[in-house]
């Protein structure tokens, strides 16, 4: 029989669940040193966030075949490492979401009616009922930045207390707000212009970092109110404190902060600031529900069932796999270019073309790693080859795959399409030679054969003589040296009037200044500059 080892509380019933197919040991009480020890007598271990499994660690898991996260998280999981020894790693992605956004809907409930601030002026000894008068959610707007899985459980809470909601969130598909009956904003301004309540849901990632600073304050109503049930980092906390002190903001609600934890803080102990110590997944349920999920998981993998929440595998063949394996990066680049063009509207549609002779593989892992480039670091879930599929769906990104035997000009030729409303905007890609370097051949209608390099940007522009000269001569300027470049033309209103596109690949990244400076000069349609995955 199996021997699995449960290290940290998980709940009753997911051990009673692993206890019914494996002989299972508690040890949560044992040091580190004992895990160290005795790591190796073990076929799964269950964890949640205090044990760290390290390369160390797992070196000496001879026996493991499986590690179960009980929790949403794997980051005290070195998965290369599980991954190099063939040991599945799953987590319980789904398990606090309901959590977080019941709490984000208490804050929401305290920040309107001064509960916390009433409760603590009563035991004080003071009848302060007309100081904490508060307003009715009732009619009232609410913003929601960030529309994945909890921000759109939000807003189907705050609708049932006759919220209107409107969310910004640019990777869900349009379908999916006319579904839930939320209004889709188009920027994010749109939703401080008009939000009355703002809750933020992104995902925390380099660009969303200080995403709520004093120029989006700016932008909002007066009297606003803020709350962060998601990332401490997304919010400037100095940029909100002066909002808060010249009355631009009413009242904040925090349950997230930007290093924890942390008891001494700039605006605790205001009046109109609500907080809590990060408590959006602290329930018994959340607790529970994560590690019976991390247990299915575990029992799945040692049975042969089939593991949903893999972060590490996709059930493929090795022989497909070793086809499939060098368009993998190719796949994720393409995804993440094709979202970069489209950026500014929905993500309603991917279609994914497969050509050649990849056609007669078992390409789901193609498809899959387009949609992980596409929408990597734009969720709140970290992404693998087994969610990928799930969060488009939930996004209501409509993905469809079809496949060609036949290749023109090249062995294999990889479209990816994506569609928002009547736009579209398709890149097209293929690997060559023996090192399998992924090319791109196709972008914004135009067609070159590139070599593509992690940092890659793009322009449109009128065809004229001296542009190329005026890129080269900006990125000179700022210092960001051209590694390659390709050029392709055409006609698109058939008159004389010619566009260009231009690809240029540097050793760095192109800051935003930079793209901005070129977009600036005459002739310059459009631009965009992207670090693309490995």
């Amino acid at each position: 029989m199996n021997r699995v080892l449960v290290k940290e509380r998980i709940g009753e019933p997911a051990v009673a669940l692993l206890r019914e197919h494996f002989d299972v040991e508690l040890g949560t009480d044992w040091d580190d040193g004992e895990l160290e020890q005795r790591i190796g007598e073990f076929d799964a271990i269950l964890i949640r966030s205090a044990t760290r499994l390290t390369p160390e660690l797992i070196q000496r898991a001879a026996k493991l075949k499986a590690i179960g996260r009980a929790g949403v998280g794997v980051d005290n999981v070195d998965v290369p490492s599980a991954t190099k020894r063939g040991i599945v790693v799953a987590n319980a992605p789904q398990s606090n979401v309901v959590t977080a956004a019941e709490h984000t809907l208490a804050l929401l409930l305290a920040l309107a009616r001064n509960v916390p601030q009433a409760h603590a002026s009563l035991v004080a000894g003071r009848w302060d009922r007309s100081k904490y008068s508060g307003v009715e959610l009732m009619d009232k707007t609410l913003g929601i930045l960030g529309f994945g899985r909890i921000g759109q459980l939000v807003a189907q809470r705050a609708m049932g207390f006759g919220m209107r909601v409107v969310a910004f969130d640019p990777y869900v598909g349009v379908e999916r707000y006319r579904e839930l009956g939320v209004e889709k904003a188009e920027t994010s301004g749109e939703v401080y212009a008009r939000a009355d309540f703002l809750t933020l849901h992104l995902p925390n990632r380099p660009d969303t970092e200080g995403w709520l600073d004093a120029e989006a304050l700016a932008k909002c109503k007066d009297g606003v109110r803020v709350l962060n049930v998601a990332r401490g980092p997304l919010v400037v906390d100095e940029d909100l404190e002066a909002a808060l002190d010249s009355g631009k903001v009413g009242g904040a609600a925090l349950d997230v902060f930007r290093s924890e934890p942390v008891t001494e803080h700039p605006l605790f102990g205001r009046e109109n600031v609500i907080v809590t110590p990060h408590l959006g997944a602290s329930t018994a349920e959340a607790t529970d529900r994560a590690g019976y999920q991390a247990a299915e998981q575990v029992v799945a993998a040692l049975t042969g069932g089939i593991v949903t929440t893999a972060v590490n595998i996709a059930a493929v063949t090795s022989e497909d796999r070793e086809v499939l394996g060098p368009f993998l990066p190719l796949c994720r680049q393409l995804g993440c270019l094709a979202l970069t063009l489209g950026e500014g509207s929905s993500a309603d549609r991917i279609d994914v073309e497969l050509l050649g002779r990849i056609a007669d593989r078992d390409a789901r892992p193609l498809t899959v790693a387009v949609l992980i480039g596409a929408l990597s670091g734009r969720t709140e879930e970290e992404l693998n080859e087994v969610n990928a599929p799930a969060v488009a769906a939930e996004r209501g990104i409509e993905v469809s795959e079809s496949r060609n035997t036949t290749a023109r000009d090249f062995t294999d030729l990889i479209r990816v399409t994506l569609t928002s409303g009547e736009r579209s905007v398709r890149v097209v890609g293929t690997v060559l030679g023996q090192r399998h370097r992924p090319h791109l051949l196709e972008a914004w209608g135009q067609r070159f054969n590139l070599q593509i390099e992690r940092h890659l940007s793009l322009f449109r522009y009128r065809d004229v003589p001296g542009m190329i000269g005026r890129v080269g001569s900006v990125f000179g300027e700022h210092g960001v040296n051209i590694s390659s470049a390709a050029v392709g033309h055409h006609d698109p209103d058939g008159e004389g009037g010619e566009e260009a596109v231009m690809v240029v690949t540097t050793d760095g990244p192109v800051p935003q200044d930079v793209l901005e400076a070129i977009l600036a000069l005459n002739g310059f349609v459009d631009g965009r500059t992207v670090a693309l995955p490995a």
